[in-house]
C-alpha cells in the first residue's frame, strides 16, 4: 500500500505500509524520501491490528502528518477487514470522537485488554 497525499502545507508526502515481524508500521515520507513519521502496530494473526505507537518528527509537527497516518491506517484496515485495537492514544482519541463514522464506513474496533498490552510488550522487547 502506497498513497501519495498532501499535508496541511500542500507539500507532497507518501504514506507506505512497511510490513515486518513482529512490528510493522505505516510510515510517512517527504517528497525527497525522508521518513518523518510512523504508526506502529502488531498483527496477532486473529484478524486484528493493535496500534501502539505513533510519532512524527518534531520539526514537522503541525503539518497534519499524524492525522494522515491515522486515516490511511484506518482506511486500510477497512479494506483488509481488520479489527483495530487502539492502544496508541492518538488512535484511541480518534475512535472515541469518530468511532461511529468509522463503523458506518465498515470499520471495526474494540477496546484494548491486558492481553493486548502483554502482546505488544513481548513484541517490542523481541524487537529491541
Amino acid at each position: 500500500m502506497t498513497q501519495q497525499l498532501n499535508d496541511n502545507t500542500g507539500a507532497r508526502v507518501t504514506v507506505n505500509l512497511d510490513e515486518a515481524q513482529p512490528i510493522s508500521a505505516y510510515t510517512v515520507s517527504l517528497a525527497d524520501g525522508s521518513r518523518v513519521g510512523r504508526a506502529e502496530f502488531i498483527d496477532p494473526s486473529n484478524g486484528e491490528r493493535i496500534f501502539f505507537h505513533t510519532e512524527v518528527d518534531k520539526e514537522y509537527s503541525g503539518r497534519g502528518l499524524a492525522g494522515l497516518l491515522l486515516r490511511e491506517a484506518l482506511t486500510d484496515s477497512i479494506r483488509n477487514n481488520l479489527t483495530i485495537v487502539p492502544l496508541c492514544p492518538l488512535f484511541a482519541t480518534h475512535l472515541k470522537k469518530h468511532g461511529t463514522a468509522f463503523l458506518a464506513d465498515g470499520g471495526r474496533f474494540r477496546r484494548p485488554t491486558k492481553a493486548d498490552i502483554t502482546l505488544v510488550t513481548r513484541a517490542t522487547q523481541r524487537n529491541a
